[in-house]
C-alpha cells in the first residue's frame, strides 16, 4: 500500500505542477495626469556697469627749487629803501609747471626786510629754470645800522627766503600742489 500512496502523491505533484495558473485579469491602470504649469523665472535686476576710471599714471613731481639771483637797489632814501629780488625757480621735472601765487619772507643778514604775495607768478618749462623779480620796500629805522652800511656798500647778503608756492603741474588730470621752500645764500646787492 504504502507504494500505491506514493504513487498517488508523485502523480498529484506532478498535476499540480502542469496545471496552468490561473489567470488574473487586472483592471484598466489608473493614469492621473497632471497639467505642469511653467514655474515663473524671476526676472534678472539690470546689472549697472560702473564708470570707467580714468587712470591717471603715476608720475613722481619733485619740488622746484628756488634761489635768489640778485638784489637790486631801485630807489634808496635815508629811511626806506626800494628793492627788487630777482628770483629763480628750477624745475627739475619731465613737465612744465606754472606758479600761481608765492607768499614769502626775506631776510637779509638775520634781519626780516619784508614778506609778500606775487600771483600769476611764473610759467617755467620742463627741465629748466625762470627768473621773477619782486619789489619791496624796507625801512632801516629798526634795523642793525650795520646792515645799513653793508647795503650802502654793495656787499654780498647773507639771505633767507621761505615761503609756499601753489604749483600747477602741466599734466592732464593732476591737481595743484603747495611746495614749501626755504633757501639762503648770499647774494650781492647791486645798484640798478
Amino acid at each position: 500500500m504504502k507504494k500505491i500512496l506514493f504513487s498517488v502523491l508523485i502523480i498529484l505533484i506532478i498535476m499540480s505542477c502542469k496545471t496552468p495558473a490561473p489567470v488574473v485579469e487586472l483592471e484598466q491602470p489608473i493614469v492621473h495626469v497632471v497639467k505642469l504649469e511653467p514655474v515663473p523665472q524671476p526676472v534678472p535686476e539690470p546689472v549697472s556697469v560702473p564708470e570707467p576710471e580714468v587712470i591717471i599714471p603715476v608720475i613722481d613731481i619733485l619740488e622746484p627749487e628756488f634761489s635768489i639771483v640778485s638784489i637790486y637797489i631801485l630807489k634808496a632814501d635815508l629811511v626806506v629803501t626800494e628793492f627788487e629780488t630777482v628770483l629763480r625757480i628750477d624745475n627739475p621735472n619731465e613737465f612744465e609747471v606754472e606758479f600761481s601765487s608765492i607768499i614769502y619772507e626775506l631776510y637779509g643778514n638775520g634781519a626780516f626786510w619784508a614778506n609778500g604775495r606775487g600771483n600769476d607768478i611764473l610759467h617755467v618749462p620742463a627741465l629748466s629754470s625762470s627768473e621773477t623779480n619782486f619789489i619791496f620796500k624796507m625801512n632801516f629805522i629798526d634795523m642793525n645800522r650795520r646792515l645799513l652800511d653793508d647795503v650802502i656798500a654793495l656787499k654780498p647778503i647773507d639771505y633767507r627766503f621761505k615761503g609756499q608756492a601753489h604749483v600747477q603741474p602741466e599734466l592732464k588730470n593732476y591737481p595743484a600742489f603747495v611746495a614749501n621752500f626755504d633757501c639762503s645764500g648770499y647774494s650781492q646787492v647791486r645798484q640798478r
